[in-house]
Protein backbone atom coordinates (compact mmCIF):
# COMPACT_ATOMS: atom_id res chain seq x y z
CA UNK A 1 0.00 0.00 0.00
CA UNK A 2 2.74 2.47 0.75
CA UNK A 3 4.18 1.45 -2.21
CA UNK A 4 1.41 2.48 -4.04
CA UNK A 5 0.96 5.87 -2.09
CA UNK A 6 4.48 6.76 -3.72
CA UNK A 7 3.56 5.85 -6.87
CA UNK A 8 0.66 7.99 -6.62
CA UNK A 9 2.51 10.74 -5.74
CA UNK A 10 5.16 10.71 -8.30
CA UNK A 11 2.66 10.44 -10.67
CA UNK A 12 0.95 13.86 -9.32
CA UNK A 13 4.10 15.46 -8.70
CA UNK A 14 4.47 15.82 -12.61
CA UNK A 15 4.20 19.09 -14.00
CA UNK A 16 3.65 17.36 -17.55
CA UNK A 17 0.89 14.83 -16.09
CA UNK A 18 -0.82 17.16 -13.69
CA UNK A 19 -0.89 19.14 -17.01
CA UNK A 20 -2.68 16.16 -18.80
CA UNK A 21 -4.77 15.62 -16.08
CA UNK A 22 -6.46 19.44 -15.94
CA UNK A 23 -6.83 19.39 -19.90
CA UNK A 24 -8.95 15.74 -19.79
CA UNK A 25 -10.98 16.90 -17.14
CA UNK A 26 -11.61 20.33 -19.16
CA UNK A 27 -12.28 17.96 -22.11
CA UNK A 28 -14.47 15.92 -19.89
CA UNK A 29 -16.60 18.41 -18.73
CA UNK A 30 -17.62 19.97 -22.40
CA UNK A 31 -18.20 16.50 -23.33
CA UNK A 32 -20.75 15.91 -20.73
CA UNK A 33 -22.13 18.99 -19.76
CA UNK A 34 -23.17 20.35 -23.31
CA UNK A 35 -25.08 16.60 -24.46
CA UNK A 36 -26.92 17.09 -21.55
CA UNK A 37 -28.21 20.61 -22.13
CA UNK A 38 -28.95 20.16 -25.68
CA UNK A 39 -30.38 16.75 -24.88
CA UNK A 40 -32.89 18.59 -22.30
CA UNK A 41 -33.83 21.10 -25.04
CA UNK A 42 -34.80 17.97 -27.13
CA UNK A 43 -36.64 16.20 -24.59
CA UNK A 44 -38.43 19.27 -23.23
CA UNK A 45 -39.80 20.21 -27.11
CA UNK A 46 -40.28 16.26 -27.20
CA UNK A 47 -42.47 16.20 -24.10
CA UNK A 48 -44.33 19.17 -24.69
CA UNK A 49 -45.37 17.65 -27.90
CA UNK A 50 -46.12 14.35 -26.40
CA UNK A 51 -48.08 15.90 -23.71
CA UNK A 52 -50.34 17.24 -25.79
CA UNK A 53 -50.80 14.60 -28.38
CA UNK A 54 -51.49 11.09 -27.15
CA UNK A 55 -50.66 9.43 -30.22
CA UNK A 56 -47.04 11.20 -30.30
CA UNK A 57 -46.59 10.37 -26.53
CA UNK A 58 -46.68 6.45 -27.84
CA UNK A 59 -44.03 6.63 -30.55
CA UNK A 60 -41.87 8.98 -28.53
CA UNK A 61 -41.97 6.59 -25.96
CA UNK A 62 -41.36 3.47 -27.85
CA UNK A 63 -38.48 5.55 -29.99
CA UNK A 64 -36.43 6.33 -26.41
CA UNK A 65 -36.28 3.28 -25.82
CA UNK A 66 -34.97 2.05 -28.60
CA UNK A 67 -32.56 4.57 -29.20
CA UNK A 68 -31.83 3.95 -24.90
CA UNK A 69 -30.83 0.44 -25.79
CA UNK A 70 -28.38 1.10 -28.22
CA UNK A 71 -24.75 0.15 -27.04
CA UNK A 72 -22.75 3.50 -26.49
CA UNK A 73 -19.60 2.19 -28.32
CA UNK A 74 -21.59 1.16 -31.27
CA UNK A 75 -22.96 4.44 -31.45
CA UNK A 76 -19.74 6.04 -31.18
CA UNK A 77 -18.12 4.55 -34.37
CA UNK A 78 -21.98 4.83 -36.48
CA UNK A 79 -22.52 8.42 -35.97
CA UNK A 80 -19.50 9.52 -38.12
CA UNK A 81 -21.29 7.51 -41.15
CA UNK A 82 -24.48 9.58 -40.60
CA UNK A 83 -22.92 13.18 -39.48
CA UNK A 84 -19.75 12.69 -42.19
CA UNK A 85 -17.53 13.62 -39.85
CA UNK A 86 -14.37 12.13 -38.33
CA UNK A 87 -13.89 8.94 -36.41
CA UNK A 88 -11.83 10.73 -34.04
CA UNK A 89 -13.63 14.19 -34.06
CA UNK A 90 -15.38 15.23 -30.38
CA UNK A 91 -18.68 15.84 -32.26
CA UNK A 92 -18.92 12.00 -32.08
CA UNK A 93 -19.31 11.70 -28.92
CA UNK A 94 -21.64 15.01 -28.09
CA UNK A 95 -23.74 13.90 -31.18
CA UNK A 96 -23.86 10.31 -29.41
CA UNK A 97 -24.82 11.59 -25.89
CA UNK A 98 -27.42 14.24 -27.12
CA UNK A 99 -29.30 11.40 -28.40
CA UNK A 100 -28.69 9.21 -25.18
CA UNK A 101 -29.58 12.47 -23.19
CA UNK A 102 -33.21 13.29 -24.82
CA UNK A 103 -33.91 9.68 -25.29
CA UNK A 104 -33.09 8.98 -21.43
CA UNK A 105 -35.11 12.63 -20.28
CA UNK A 106 -38.42 11.87 -22.47
CA UNK A 107 -40.54 9.89 -19.91
CA UNK A 108 -39.74 12.40 -17.43
CA UNK A 109 -40.67 15.26 -19.10
CA UNK A 110 -44.32 13.99 -19.72
CA UNK A 111 -43.63 12.53 -16.34
CA UNK A 112 -43.30 16.39 -14.77
CA UNK A 113 -45.43 17.77 -17.29
CA UNK A 114 -48.56 14.86 -15.67
CA UNK A 115 -47.81 16.37 -12.67
CA UNK A 116 -48.90 20.23 -12.93
CA UNK A 117 -52.39 20.58 -11.38
CA UNK A 118 -54.64 20.48 -13.72
CA UNK A 119 -57.03 23.41 -12.09
CA UNK A 120 -53.61 25.83 -12.44
CA UNK A 121 -53.65 24.75 -16.32
CA UNK A 122 -56.92 25.29 -16.60
CA UNK A 123 -56.46 28.78 -14.97
CA UNK A 124 -53.64 30.09 -16.98
CA UNK A 125 -56.21 29.14 -19.80
CA UNK A 126 -59.01 31.13 -18.79
CA UNK A 127 -56.82 33.96 -18.20
CA UNK A 128 -55.83 34.21 -21.79
CA UNK A 129 -52.59 32.42 -22.13
CA UNK A 130 -52.05 30.89 -25.16
CA UNK A 131 -50.44 27.06 -25.40
CA UNK A 132 -46.60 28.32 -26.19
CA UNK A 133 -46.91 31.15 -23.24
CA UNK A 134 -48.61 28.62 -20.65
CA UNK A 135 -46.61 26.02 -21.22
CA UNK A 136 -43.43 28.42 -21.08
CA UNK A 137 -44.57 30.34 -18.15
CA UNK A 138 -46.65 27.93 -15.89
CA UNK A 139 -46.41 24.29 -16.96
CA UNK A 140 -42.42 23.96 -18.01
CA UNK A 141 -41.85 25.99 -14.31
CA UNK A 142 -44.24 23.69 -12.25
CA UNK A 143 -42.52 20.72 -13.52
CA UNK A 144 -38.94 21.72 -12.69
CA UNK A 145 -39.01 19.85 -9.05
CA UNK A 146 -39.81 16.40 -11.13
CA UNK A 147 -38.12 16.80 -13.76
CA UNK A 148 -34.45 17.94 -11.83
CA UNK A 149 -34.78 14.64 -11.06
CA UNK A 150 -34.63 13.30 -14.14
CA UNK A 151 -31.68 15.56 -15.35
CA UNK A 152 -29.67 14.56 -12.15
CA UNK A 153 -29.69 10.95 -13.88
CA UNK A 154 -29.11 11.98 -17.11
CA UNK A 155 -25.83 13.79 -15.98
CA UNK A 156 -24.81 11.21 -14.09
CA UNK A 157 -24.77 8.47 -17.05
CA UNK A 158 -23.22 11.45 -19.22
CA UNK A 159 -20.22 12.25 -17.15
CA UNK A 160 -19.71 7.98 -17.12
CA UNK A 161 -20.45 7.32 -20.53
CA UNK A 162 -17.46 9.81 -21.68
CA UNK A 163 -15.16 7.90 -20.64
CA UNK A 164 -16.16 5.27 -23.10
CA UNK A 165 -15.31 7.72 -25.65
CA UNK A 166 -11.70 7.17 -25.31
CA UNK A 167 -11.80 3.45 -26.69
CA UNK A 168 -12.16 5.41 -30.06
CA UNK A 169 -9.73 8.31 -29.18
CA UNK A 170 -11.77 11.07 -28.00
CA UNK A 171 -10.39 13.06 -25.02
CA UNK A 172 -12.03 12.94 -21.27
CA UNK A 173 -11.07 11.68 -18.02
CA UNK A 174 -11.35 7.57 -19.65
CA UNK A 175 -8.18 8.95 -21.53
CA UNK A 176 -6.07 8.26 -18.42
CA UNK A 177 -8.05 4.75 -17.82
CA UNK A 178 -6.86 3.71 -21.26
CA UNK A 179 -3.39 5.18 -21.14
CA UNK A 180 -3.02 3.36 -17.62
CA UNK A 181 -4.34 -0.21 -18.65
CA UNK A 182 -1.88 -0.21 -21.70
CA UNK A 183 1.21 0.45 -19.36
CA UNK A 184 0.05 -1.03 -16.95
CA UNK A 185 0.32 1.70 -14.70
CA UNK A 186 -2.52 1.90 -12.15
CA UNK A 187 -2.19 5.68 -10.95
CA UNK A 188 -3.75 7.66 -13.78
CA UNK A 189 -6.78 4.80 -13.68
CA UNK A 190 -6.95 5.44 -9.84
CA UNK A 191 -6.80 9.33 -10.23
CA UNK A 192 -9.19 8.92 -13.27
CA UNK A 193 -11.80 7.11 -11.35
CA UNK A 194 -12.10 9.57 -8.14
CA UNK A 195 -11.67 12.50 -10.63
CA UNK A 196 -14.98 11.04 -12.54
CA UNK A 197 -16.67 10.34 -9.16
CA UNK A 198 -15.89 13.85 -7.87
CA UNK A 199 -16.60 15.43 -10.87
CA UNK A 200 -20.00 13.39 -10.89
CA UNK A 201 -21.10 14.45 -7.29
CA UNK A 202 -20.36 18.18 -8.21
CA UNK A 203 -22.16 18.40 -10.83
CA UNK A 204 -25.19 17.00 -9.31
CA UNK A 205 -24.72 19.09 -6.29
CA UNK A 206 -24.72 22.12 -8.59
CA UNK A 207 -28.25 20.81 -10.32
CA UNK A 208 -29.54 20.21 -6.68
CA UNK A 209 -29.05 24.32 -5.88
CA UNK A 210 -30.08 25.24 -9.53
CA UNK A 211 -33.17 23.51 -8.65
CA UNK A 212 -33.69 25.38 -5.46
CA UNK A 213 -33.08 28.34 -7.30
CA UNK A 214 -35.61 27.56 -9.95
CA UNK A 215 -38.38 26.68 -7.31
CA UNK A 216 -38.33 28.94 -4.82
CA UNK A 217 -42.26 28.47 -4.26
CA UNK A 218 -41.51 24.78 -3.37
CA UNK A 219 -38.82 26.05 -0.49
CA UNK A 220 -41.52 28.01 0.88
CA UNK A 221 -44.18 24.87 0.63
CA UNK A 222 -42.07 22.72 2.33
CA UNK A 223 -40.82 25.13 4.99
CA UNK A 224 -44.94 26.21 5.62
CA UNK A 225 -45.38 22.29 5.93
CA UNK A 226 -42.76 21.76 8.28
CA UNK A 227 -44.36 24.72 10.69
Amino acid sequence: MGDFFAELGRYLGSANNRSQFFGDLLDHIYLSLVPLVLGLVIAVLAGWLGHRFAAARSVLLVVSNLLYTIPSLALFVVIPGIIGSKILDSLNVIVALTVYTAALLVRPVLDALDAVPPHVVAAATAVGYKPARRFLSVELPLSIPVLAAGVRVASVSNISLVSVGALIGTGGLGVLFTDGFQREYFSPIVVGIVATLLLALIVDLVLVQLRNLLTPWDRVATTAGAK
